[in-house]
Formats: structure tokens, sequence, C-alpha cells
């Protein structure tokens, strides 16, 4: 009888817990029924590179094992084909399992690669680099910088609460103009994030409520706070937001929209992280691919939300524009 084939791409130095029990844990799991071609991440090979490598010489299922950085990685060289991929989050975070629905332990995780069906879903591209989240601009970006490695393994989730605690003191605010395929939207705000899948701990990303990820469209959540106090008060609005998948942000400070495809421009520039990692400064431009994606789940996605709120937004014009495409 021939037995399933796959490559597990694992990292090694992954969140908070024993790299070699863990590794013992999906072997014992997952070998009795799928021949596995481990081979490890390191600092200067990621999940991308090595992704690619096993799909040139043929592999047919990909595994990836590791936090967000790992996951978003591998995901990112599948953008396209018709390979699946299973997922075993080990991370910090763990934002990638959170957004698809998946599991956050081993053997449940495991379970769903052996026994659970495969599902198409969006990826994006985000100035041409495949993205599986979400692109924040501003604050979240900020919070992503300063929550580095060192602090993530010694106080794991809470380095993320930590860093927001300590961007907070130094929030800013910046002019930001959003062009979608029929309109132009200027506005001034402290956060953008535009969205292909997002946990509900990712709370600049909840504007629409439920974010979608298999519905041909990107979720762009606008934050714009008058004050500290504010934006305290905007983000928990936005974590009730996430917390309750069918009630959208109703404040006059949260704005949200949906379209396929965005161009993000900022005065003055500000950083962007993709996928949980740096990736320069704006403008971006982010098209979603719907279907991009085959990967392993357990249940369906969320229902839809209203597609759009913007009214209330600080300085906020409107304008119309024809839908032939995009300025460049």
């Amino acid at each position: 009888m021939n037995r399933t084939k796959a490559c597990l791409i694992f990292n090694p130095v992954a969140g908070q817990s024993d790299p070699e029990q863990d590794l013992a844990a999906i072997r014992a799991l997952l070998e009795p029924e799928i021949d596995l071609d481990i081979r490890f991440t390191t600092e200067d090979v990621d999940g991308d590179t090595i992704a690619k490598e096993a799909i040139a010489q043929g592999a047919r299922i990909i595994i990836a094992s590791g936090g967000d950085g790992t996951l978003s990685a591998t995901a990112a060289a599948l953008v396209g084909t018709s390979i699946p991929l299973g997922v075993i989050s080990r991370g910090t975070a763990n934002a990638f399992a959170g957004a698809l629905d998946l599991p956050d332990t081993i053997p449940a995780a495991c379970e769903i690669i052996l026994g659970g069906a495969t599902r198409v879903v969006d990826a994006a591209l985000c100035n041409g680099l495949p993205m599986v989240l979400l692109a924040g601009i501003g604050f979240e970006a900020e919070t992503v910088e300063r929550a580095d490695r060192q602090a993530k393994k010694r106080f794991g989730i809470l380095a993320y609460l930590m860093a927001g605690l300590q961007e907070l003191r130094e929030l800013d605010s910046f002019t930001v103009e959003i062009e979608t395929e029929d309109k132009v939207i200027t506005v001034t705000a402290s956060a953008v994030t535009v969205a292909n899948a997002a946990p509900p701990t990712s709370i600049l990303a909840q504007g629409p409520a439920g974010v979608i990820f298999d519905d041909g469209l990107l979720d762009i959540t606008i934050v714009a706070p008058a004050s500290r106090a504010g934006a305290i008060a905007a983000s928990y609005h936005l974590l009730r937001t996430a917390l309750n998948e069918n009630a959208a942000a109703e404040r006059n400070d949260i704005g949200y929209l949906r379209t396929r495809r965005v161009i993000v421009r900022t005065d003055p520039p500000q950083k962007v992280a993709l996928d949980g990692e740096i990736i320069g400064n704006t403008p971006i431009d982010v098209e979603c691919v719907p279907g991009g994606l085959t990967i392993f789940v357990p249940r369906d996605a969320a229902p839809p939300a209203p597609l759009e709120k913007l009214e209330g937004l600080p300085e906020l014009t409107i304008e119309s524009k024809p839908v032939v495409g995009f300025e460049e």
C-alpha cells in the first residue's frame, strides 16, 4: 500500500516549549500514516525557501510547524499552487492558526492533517510579496517591531501587550489615502490594517467583525482615536468586536470597508508589518488572490458582515472614481 508522503518544515526555536519533545510528538502521531521528510528552518533558511525546494523535488503535501513567521513564510511558497498545507502551530501568538480556525495544540493539529478535508482559501499580494494574514500600518507595525524575539521567548504573548503599551505612549497620527477600485478616501489615522485573514487577537483588524478568509475581498480597518484614552477605548471596542463576530465596530473613530484591491499611501511614510514581519514603509499595494491557498481546516468560516462603515472619522474625504483600474 502506498503511503502518503509529506515534507515537514520544523522550526526548532519557535515558542516556549521543548522542540525535541514537540518533534517526537508530531512524529509519533503522523509517521504511522505519513512518510515525513523532515527539514529544519535556520536563521538563514526560512520556510519559504524550504517549501520551494521541496515542491521542486516533487512534494505534494507540505506541513509547517513553528510560529507565525514560519507558517506564513511556508504558506507564501504555496500561494497559487494546489499543494495543501498542514499547520502545526507552536508559536507565541499563534495568529496564523487563530485566523484560519485551526487548533494550536499538536494532537488536534495532527488529527486535522490526518483526517480533515482540504479547503481553498484566499491569499493576497502586498507590494508583490505573498500575504496570508495581514499588513499593519502605523501602531501595529511599531508594536511588532518593539516585540523582539528575546522578549517573546521570555514573556510569550505578553511581549506584544507590553510592546503595545509602550507604543501607546508615543501614539502618532498621520494622513492616509486609501484608494480602492471605486473611491479614494483621505483621513487622519493612527493605524490602518489590511487583512486577508486575522485572528481575534489582531484587534486592529476587527472593524468589519469576523474577517472572512474566502470571500475574495480584503478587510480594511481604520483606527483614528483623538487621544491615548480614545485609543484604549477603541482597542477595547475592537476586542469586543473580535469576540462577537457578528457585531461590527460602531465607534466614530473606527472605520472599515471591504475591497478586492487597495493602495495605501501615508504622509509621513509609516512602517509596514506584513504577516508579523517588518517589510519597509508605505505606500503598499495589496490585491486579494481568491482561492490562492489550499489548507487543511476543521470547519467553516464566519458569516459575512457589513461591507463598510466610514462615517464619523476625523478629517474624512471620499472621492468617487470610475472603475477603470488604479492610478500607478
